[in-house]
């Protein structure tokens, strides 16, 4: 096979012999079909990458895909993920993963990718929709993988299981790449196989975690990888993240083919942020409501009043208070203080502050008022919250925002009636 390049910086031919690859194909029985073959590299990418995407990617279709695989055992995949799952793990993020490596194999016509469900205990273990997934345990596993992904779940930040942590520090030790998807970043970080790496976990457990282990140095990011750790914010995300992990192993262009199998039309940079205002529900709002909002969650601990949020907008009280009312059905202390309230859920339900503490972080000045406030929001006293959620709820409730601000509405248009 010839392969020359079209960079000017390299004036060479590379000669490969392919008929020296034929021990791979043993079922070939057509030797014309192996013939040189001129390929010439687009700007950008490497030889490498040339020949996995542009011969080794259509050899099957050129010789015939039944001469490849007929009285041939199933090749051994060329790289090899071992997928560690909690309880509950969400089957979104899980399949993020997955599929991504799985059309890889099936566009490429290789196995270039393989993988396996591991845990702790070896037993079946439920996802958040309810679908079981067998499992091998970790105790009785002695691949050689190529990367372990922890597949976090509800109570990730409370999981204590010695005997999967030191099976994770051994494979650490042993150079094997560890990663995490959404909160399985909370057991990576147990295990003290985060220290002195870049991480990124879930955006709505990101304070919570930064105030649990304040020495990781946490991303706002969609994934990091550094060196021998990956880590993954969880959702869409994981796509994004075994795209950048198949062309950097197997070339842009089964990237690209993967990409559209799965009817991404945009492959996202590692370091977006994970959850940006234009993106959410008030996407159509004004920039001014825009900006209020990142405002009040950039000022949780020591709240701003709402003539100090006008005063740095340079927009008047009244108008931001109609902006309010128009887009949430609630005025713009009510939203406020929502946020400020989610945030405190979040503290108690992934750290190990107390109530005084958390109400301190969340810029309320009265304990009472804050454990009011709390238990008239989720129905439930802060500290029954610590310990009831989720454990004793088969289905979690978790709502967000705009369910509470239309909750705080209604609870307005009560309270002016009576």
């Amino acid at each position: 096979m010839w392969v020359k390049s079209n960079d000017e910086r390299f004036a060479c031919v590379f000669v490969l012999n392919i008929r020296q690859e034929r021990k791979d194909f043993a079922t070939i029985s057509r030797p014309r079909c192996v013939e040189n073959k001129l390929i010439t590299c687009r700007k950008g990418d490497t030889l490498e990458e040339t020949i996995a995407a542009e011969f080794l990617h259509d050899f099957p279709q050129r010789t015939g895909l039944e001469a490849l695989v007929s009285n041939t055992s199933t090749p051994k995949p060329r790289f090899t993920f071992a997928f560690v799952l909690l309880q509950k793990f969400s089957m979104f993020s899980l399949s993020a993963l997955i599929e991504p490596l799985r059309i890889a194999n099936y566009c490429s016509g290789r196995n270039l990718y393989g993988w396996r469900f591991l845990s702790a205990d070896g037993k079946d273990v439920q996802a958040s929709t309810g679908v079981m997934v067998q499992t091998q345990a970790v105790a009785m596993d002695d691949s050689a993988w190529d990367a372990i992904i922890v597949c976090g779940g509800w109570n990730a930040e409370r999981y204590d299981c010695a005997e999967l942590f030191r099976w994770l520090q051994y494979k650490g030790r042993s150079g094997i790449i560890l990663g995490a998807i959404e909160t399985g970043s909370y057991i990576l970080a147990s295990a003290g196989l985060l220290h002195g790496y870049c991480a990124t976990i879930h955006w709505h457990c990101h304070n919570a975690f930064k105030e649990r282990y304040p020495l990781i140095d946490l991303k706002d990011a969609l994934y990091v990888i550094d060196r021998k750790r990956m880590t993954c914010a969880g959702g869409t995300a994981g796509l994004d993240m075994m795209l950048q992990e198949i062309r950097r192993r197997n070339g842009r262009k089964l990237a690209l083919e993967v990409a559209d199998q799965l009817l991404c039309s945009q492959v996202r940079k590692a370091d977006m942020p994970q959850k940006e205002v234009q993106s959410r529900q008030q996407s159509s709002a004004p920039p001014a409501l825009q900006r209020s909002i990142e405002i009040m969650e950039q000022n949780i601990e020591k709240p701003l009043t709402i003539p100090q949020i006008s005063r740095l907008l340079d927009f008047s009280q009244r108008k931001l208070e109609r902006l309010f009312k128009k887009y949430f059905g609630c005025s713009a202390v009510a939203f406020y203080r929502t946020v400020r309230l989610q945030e405190a859920r979040v503290l108690l339900t992934h750290t190990d502050m107390s109530v005084l503490d958390i109400c301190i972080a969340c810029g309320f000045a009265s304990s009472s008022y804050f454990s009011k406030s709390y238990t008239n929001q989720f129905g439930v006293h802060p500290r029954d919250h610590r310990t009831s959620w989720p454990d004793t709820e088969p289905t979690p409730y978790w709502p967000g925002i705009s369910t509470f601000t239309a909750a705080s509405a209604n609870a307005d248009r009560n309270n002016k009636r009576s």
